[in-house]
């Protein structure tokens, strides 16, 4: 009797698609958190995958922080044109002008500004769900996620009260004015997805693979030079053969010192590499509590 067993990647795709199917058929407003980064490029594909030769049922949403690496934005938009989905965006500087985002004296980073950025884009298309491609090995609050990670009328997280998913059985049920975050990539880890990207042929954003950049030493780690991060003193430029292992707000997303040029290249820096990725990210290294306090109040 032959019997067919499916490889790691395998798995986890069919898991992911399940995901997929689940929400469309559970919510009525879903949408897809695509910001054109590796994560979400894997989660296009897994839509696809889950819902051709129909049309993916449901928009794809990003809200700009106005500090976002132009080689992002450009794919983002080609990608979504030629998937033929609608792109909705919202931007920080939006969520300000409303007086639903509010800047701290002297906080230069815009992540926490895109929480109330987030909840208004929610508010405003009611949207049910987000599906985004968080996944629970990039860092410890999001080791604490569930697939299906319910949000309260305030768009607030409670890791303490989430509900049990037992068998692959999960509870979608929300309240008006209430509303799930969707984690398709939850099991996968940074190889998985790089090994994935390297199996489907997908395309990524030219800045994860090595090139020339200006950069300034800050925090122990490498920052892109931009009009957006002043200089202090005595601060020297380094132009630097370099690359970005996860993308995030520019003035602190880190870049590391790498010559790989190609994915095989990238995944055999991931196998060596003793550092996670998000440990490049100044946003996170503020405190260990940084990630999870920002998905309390409605983060990613």
């Amino acid at each position: 009797m032959n019997s067919y067993h499916l490889d790691h990647l395998q798995y986890l795709e069919t898991e992911a698609i399940h995901i997929m199917r689940e929400v469309a058929a559970e919510f009525e407003r879903p949408a897809l958190l695509f910001s054109g980064g590796k994560d979400s490029i894997c989660l296009l594909r897994l839509a696809e995958k889950a819902f051709r030769p129909s049309d993916i049922p449901m928009p794809f949403l990003n809200i700009e922080t106005g500090h976002e690496f132009s080689e992002l934005i450009e794919f983002r938009n080609r990608r979504a044109k030629e998937l033929g989905a609608k792109l909705i965006v919202r931007t920080v500087e939006e969520a300000i002008a409303k007086g639903l985002a509010h800047p701290a004296p002297g906080e230069i980073s815009r992540n926490k500004l895109q929480i109330p950025a987030l909840l208004g884009a929610i508010e405003e298309f009611q949207f049910d769900c987000a599906v985004g491609g968080a996944r629970r090995d990039e860092e410890k609050a999001r080791s604490k996620e569930r697939f299906f990670s319910f949000r309260d009328s305030f768009g607030q997280w409670d890791p303490k009260g989430q509900r049990p998913e037992i068998w692959n059985l999960y509870n979608p049920r929300v309240n008006p004015g209430e509303n799930m975050r969707v984690f398709p990539l939850s099991n996968w880890t940074e190889m998985d997805v790089w090994e994935y990207i390297k199996r489907e042929k997908l395309e990524v954003p030219a800045i994860y693979f090595s090139h020339t950049r200006k950069c300034v030493r800050r925090n122990n780690q490498w920052l892109p030079v931009t009009d957006l991060l002043p200089l202090r003193e005595k601060e020297q430029v380094k132009e630097l053969v370099v690359r970005v292992r996860t993308i995030g707000d520019i003035i602190s997303t880190g870049l590391v010192e790498s010559p790989a040029d190609s994915v095989d290249d990238i995944i055999a820096e991931i196998a060596a590499a003793r550092v996670t990725e998000r440990g490049s990210r100044a946003d996170d290294k503020a405190s260990e509590a940084a990630m999870e306090d920002r998905k309390k109040a409605g983060y990613f």
